[in-house]
């Protein structure tokens, strides 16, 4: 059985400093640094970093910030969550992770999406229009290009490639994940392309994401395809007890929420939903052994490798940062392990 990776995930949300007010993006992803580095320190095993293009989060490069991160740790995998490749064109953003790769002497995981906001179409002069047919033209010939040192491609929405090699090419095997929100055509979809499935559970109980899992093991079966580990990414925060956890984040998740909410036209967020979804639903928020049984649980009902938790949720102060962190890797992961290997018994 592959064993268990446990990760930590960032969009790089613009903290608050000392004085309470937001700090300038540059100082946001210099704490990133920081957090990437303790989290390599303390034993966890991979990073993500999402790409935004929006006021509330700082990273927009994430290759860039992995790069350095790369410099400063030694085991820690290097991933997004995600790259926005509907967005962007496939060769380029191979050679950036395989420039990364070669760098961190393979440590690149880069995670494929559609990400969960539209600002980066009008940005890079794309139609939202063109939303599907982008997502599956790129998504295939970065498939191809991870397998193959020499390309023959066509697509709808980019310029043909006739007996074409990208260079840096991969001196060894690099893993690519797809981003999923819930959709079966997405889930096939990866299956179709050889390609590892990372299911986004942001809200409600994670178990209703089973037939999920289930179609995943039947595509593989009727595609002919083996079949991949399976990660799950969803939001969360440690601290030493579950009432400092969820009296820590509160004020921040609903800042983040409540911003996005008017974005889009959802109903206020209140402490209440808040609340019920720590208690039942997506939320990893509390004290290291209620976060570690909430995490086991779901890799027992789910029957997934890997679980990656968002500790960044709105404009939290740093030191807050650091304090989940140190918690998740010193405290959470051993618990789970540890919970595992007792219900394994």
């Amino acid at each position: 059985m592959t064993q268990l990776s446990l990760g930590l995930d960032t969009f790089g949300d613009v903290t608050l400093g000392p004085d309470g007010q937001l700090q300038a993006m540059d100082v946001t992803l210099r704490e990133v640094l920081d957090q990437a580095t303790l989290a390599d320190d303390i034993g966890i095993d991979f990073i993500g970093l999402g790409e935004h293009h929006r006021a509330d989060f700082a990273i927009s490069a994430p290759e860039i910030v992995l790069a350095a991160i790369a410099g400063r740790t030694h085991r820690i995998k290097l991933g997004t969550a995600v790259t926005v490749l509907s967005t962007d064109d496939p060769v380029r953003v191979f050679q950036r992770f395989s420039t990364l790769h070669a760098l961190s002497n393979g440590r690149a995981e880069p995670i494929l999406g559609r990400g969960s906001f539209t600002e980066s179409y009008p940005l890079f002069g794309h139609d939202l229009n063109d939303y599907e047919q982008l997502f599956e033209d790129r998504l295939d010939l970065f498939a191809q290009l991870t397998r193959n040192p020499t390309v023959t491609w066509s697509g709808e929405t980019r310029s043909p490639l006739k007996n074409q090699q990208v260079f840096p090419t991969l001196s060894q095997p690099m893993t690519v994940w797809v981003g999923v929100g819930g959709s079966p055509e997405s889930v096939v979809r990866v299956v179709r392309h050889d390609l590892q499935l990372m299911l986004a559970i942001i809200g409600g109980d994670s178990a209703r994401f089973a037939p999920y899992i289930d179609l995943y093991h039947r595509a593989c079966a009727q595609l002919g395809r083996p079949v991949r580990p399976v990660g799950v990414h969803s939001p969360g925060f440690v601290a030493e007890t579950d009432e400092a956890a969820q009296e820590t984040l509160w004020p921040h998740y609903a800042d983040m929420f409540g911003r996005i909410g008017r974005e889009r036209g959802w109903p206020p967020v209140t402490r209440e939903k808040f609340l019920a979804e720590v208690q039942h639903g997506a939320l990893y928020v509390g004290s290291p052994e209620t976060v570690a049984r909430k995490i086991a649980k779901t890799v027992r009902a789910l029957g997934i490798q890997r679980f990656d938790m968002k500790y960044s949720t709105g404009p939290m102060p740093h030191t807050a940062l650091m304090t989940c962190i140190r918690l998740y890797g010193e405290k959470v992961i051993p618990m789970v392990h540890d919970m595992l290997a007792r219900k394994a018994a």
